[in-house]
């Protein structure tokens, strides 16, 4: 059973930036219409394709199926889409422990938001010194949410 232990934070400096091993662009649609649903998620990061599936179960735990899926197919799908995001992707080494940002683009620029998957919800975890507010459940945060209701129209 593939499950996706995660939690997610806003970030308060750039510290975070001394700590980047590698990056990539994201540009994914979706197919769901509300987050009570399984959500459906197609992604493209360079010349990888995917499609996913996410449904939440408890807590910061949930179902998460990903697959590979032909460049034609994704494009086809993506092109028909309307609730789209692109963010740049930033992972990172701190304390031996392995950290995302993402660094949103166009819509929802410029929110940037730190996560880190965890082994179990009980996991200790020591925060970075850039690390402020948690997010995780705070389902407006979450990237479903920022392709229908883009940061930059919130008040």
């Amino acid at each position: 059973m593939a499950l996706e232990i995660e939690r997610r934070f806003l970030i308060k400096n750039e510290n975070w930036k001394e700590f980047i091993t590698r990056k990539i662009y994201i540009e994914q649609g979706y197919l769901t219409k509300s987050l009570d649903d399984w959500i459906i998620r197609v992604r493209f990061t360079g010349k990888d394709s995917k499609i996913a599936l996410k449904k939440h179960i408890k807590g910061f735990t949930n179902f998460e199926f990903e697959y590979s899926i032909p460049r034609s197919d994704a494009e086809t799908i993506m092109s028909n889409l309307s609730s789209t995001i692109k963010k740049e992707r930033f992972f990172l080494e701190v304390e031996k422990k392995s950290w995302i940002i993402d660094c949103f683009k166009e819509k929802n620029y410029p929110l940037e938001i730190a996560e880190i998957e965890l082994s179990n919800e009980e996991e200790d975890l020591f925060l970075p010194s850039f690390i402020s507010k948690e997010i995780t459940g705070l389902t407006h945060y979450s990237n479903f949410s920022l392709a229908n209701n883009p940061f930059s129209k919130w008040r």
